[in-house]
């Protein structure tokens, strides 16, 4: 595979499309005391209205984007199971019926699409993101993906998919690293399922490293709950390989930012 930008004069095959996404509303953003009496303060989950916006942007995506999502991938943070949960069911529901609320039972196509739970996709591992009180003191965050899969929708889960990311990176991430790693995995995932529109949902830094990485000149210094870029990029194939431009912002919806000038 060269990932390198295709020949211009070249008509792509076709192209890939990349949503990278964030959570919504956490827990300890509306509840201050609720980290005093956590079992696992370092890993909040959504409040009702998280799982409400969620929903909501699930639908948005089914009506709105111009091009399915096949697969998903998730960082393993509850706040985002929670998410992806939420959205998946919206995209897979067998019927878009705008009268459903959260909580009531929903009939999914669970051949629509596949989600998997990806490490690199986690939280920036340092106190710029958690602080140090609620971080763990024995290191050990306890993210156990069996668990984490079974709150996704049934039969949606791809247990197949191997990890980019083994574990965890490792505590006191460097800021640098961070941001590297979020712009390496959009690649790494995109490249491996090339044939696939994806959704990434993850953290806000994220979503902010996938604006900035692929718009030069763009600072973002907000991303809304639940907000989102959508990424693309051509693909040009040949016989068994495919060559794949550069990504592309094409749209963003939730990402505050300003464009430094060229």
């Amino acid at each position: 595979m060269d990932s390198s930008r295709g020949p211009k004069t070249l008509t792509p095959d076709f192209y890939q499309n990349v949503v990278v996404m964030r959570h919504g509303d956490r827990m300890d953003n509306f509840e201050p005391l609720w980290v005093s009496t956590a079992p696992r303060p370092w890993d909040p989950p959504l409040v009702q209205q998280g799982r409400v916006r969620a929903f909501c942007t699930g639908r948005k995506f089914r009506n709105n984007l111009q091009f399915p999502i096949h697969r998903v991938f998730v960082s393993p943070f509850l706040r985002c199971v929670q998410t992806a949960a939420e959205v998946v069911t919206a995209l897979s529901a067998v019927a878009d019926d705008p009268n459903v609320e959260i909580g009531d039972a929903v009939s999914i196509d669970a051949s629509k699409l596949k989600v998997s739970v990806e490490y690199g996709l986690c939280e920036m591992m340092s106190r710029g993101a958690i602080r140090l009180e609620v971080a763990p003191k024995d290191g050990n965050w306890g993210f156990d993906i069996s668990e984490r899969e079974a709150m996704l929708p049934v039969g949606t889960v791809d247990k197949n998919v191997e990890r980019v990311y083994k574990e965890l990176p490792k505590w006191e991430e460097p800021i640098l690293h961070t941001k590297a790693r979020y712009e390496q995995i959009v690649k790494d995932l995109a490249d491996k399922y090339h044939n696939e529109n994806l959704l990434l949902v993850t953290h806000g830094e994220g979503v902010g490293v996938a604006l900035s990485s692929f718009n030069k000149g763009a600072t973002v210094y907000e991303v809304d709950y639940c907000g989102y870029v959508e990424l693309r990029r051509p693909i040009f194939k040949k016989d068994q390989s495919f060559t794949a431009g550069e990504f592309e912002v094409n749209d963003q919806t939730g990402v505050n930012f300003i464009t430094s000038e060229q």
